[in-house]
């Protein structure tokens, strides 16, 4: 498993909703998913010093599909910020799923704008991540609620990135499906820790599922190495189905949802 004690960091930072002392000028990752949305806000040093994280439906596949509502929410998520730092938050980085059209990509702009944010820079979310971990060589898969996507590295370039409509938002489906239960009973289900092991054998399908595109991916662009991120990758026999269906090392992060934005705050121009 990949730790990073400045994810660490974040996470309290946000489950506290407290700030950090900070540098200025603050650089904002805005993280648009499918299941939730995340700003992480770093300081002239990349030290994160404030985040927060909102349940959100706005994003499916990879597309904006409610613009009201995604800049309804992540204005508010902004003010929120803004007064426990004690000071306007402007630029922000923002990040794309891999291989997604440009009038795709500009709709996530013009939400992170119509928010009151200055975009600065747009990244593809495995790459996002890969410069949190900070690989020059190998493969990351960034698996959230609505894709699975993934970006190969080589020499610290990006060689090749795709992106596959399979995520959480599947896993959520099958255990509705199983127990009968609406998405919103089952998503709460799925992300009950203390029955983690019965909802895993409900899901593991979709994880295989998962973990056969990413070896569709590599099979042209081999490496020794995939590490996992996102949101849906928190079960903790996770890797062990990667491992088995790609038969290449896989590495999860441990604090697998925020890798991803705070790569995106990095990005941040």
């Amino acid at each position: 498993m990949y730790k990073n004690s400045i994810l660490d960091e974040l996470d309290e930072l946000i489950k506290s909703e407290k700030t950090a002392e900070y540098k200025l000028p603050l650089r904002c990752g805005v993280d648009l998913g499918t299941a939730n949305i995340v700003i992480a806000v770093v300081d002239a040093d990349g030290k994160p010093v404030a985040g927060i994280v909102n349940e959100s439906k706005v994003v499916k596949d990879g597309i904006v599909v409610d613009y009201v509502g995604a800049i309804k929410n992540l204005k508010k998520m902004k003010a929120e910020l803004e007064e426990r730092l004690g000071t306007e938050l402007i630029n922000a980085a923002t990040a794309i799923p891999p291989g997604i059209l440009v009038k795709n990509a500009k709709g996530f702009v013009s939400v992170v704008e119509g928010a009151g944010f200055e975009v600065t820079n747009i990244v593809d979310e495995p790459t996002a991540a890969a410069t949190v971990i900070g690989i020059k060589d190998g493969a990351v898969v960034d698996i959230g609620g609505g894709t699975t996507g993934i970006s190969v590295l080589e020499n610290g370039e990006v060689i090749f990135t795709a992106d596959e409509p399979t995520g959480g938002t599947h896993m959520t489906l099958a255990v509705a499906g199983y127990y009968g239960v609406d998405k919103a009973e089952a998503e709460k289900m799925k992300k009950d820790r203390s029955h983690q092991s019965d909802i895993y054998s409900i899901v593991v399908p979709v994880v295989e599922k998962m973990s056969t595109i990413v070896k569709g991916f590599l099979k042209d662009h081999p490496t020794d190495t995939v590490y996992v991120v996102g949101g849906a990758s928190l079960f903790d026999d996770f890797e062990e189905t990667f491992n088995k269906v790609t038969g290449v090392e896989c590495i999860k992060a441990e604090k697998a949802l925020l890798v991803t934005p705070y790569g995106i705050a990095l990005n941040c121009k």
